[in-house]
């Protein structure tokens, strides 16, 4: 068993688990992903699979065969590395808890 993404002008619409004999059943564009694949590193150290887990909303991008999430807020940027958002200012490091503010684009301690 595998997870599969359907896609519909290259958005996700939903995630199922099924045998490779199903999905070629299947009408649509379906897209094999990895449960362990996060940031274009598998978990199990296995090869990753397509940058990210699929969810339903996140973009496959047939150029880089990856499924990239939703972009959080319009101040972030693509890491093409990891196909994840990366804020303009690093996360603090000192234990507190923060949450993004998109108008001074900055952390902001909750």
């Amino acid at each position: 068993m595998a997870h599969f993404a359907q896609i519909e002008n290259g958005i996700v619409t939903q995630v199922i688990v099924a045998e490779q004999d199903v999905i070629d059943t299947k009408s649509g564009t379906w897209v094999q992903t990895s449960y362990n694949t996060n940031g274009g590193i598998h978990f199990n150290g296995d090869t990753p699979l397509r940058k990210n887990y699929a969810s339903i909303g996140f973009t496959y991008d047939t150029v880089r065969d990856a499924f990239i999430p939703p972009q959080p807020y319009h101040s972030w940027t693509l890491d093409e590395t990891t196909c994840l958002w990366e804020t303009p200012v690093a996360y603090p490091t000192d234990d507190k808890m923060y949450t993004w503010n998109e108008a001074n684009t900055n952390w902001v301690e909750v």
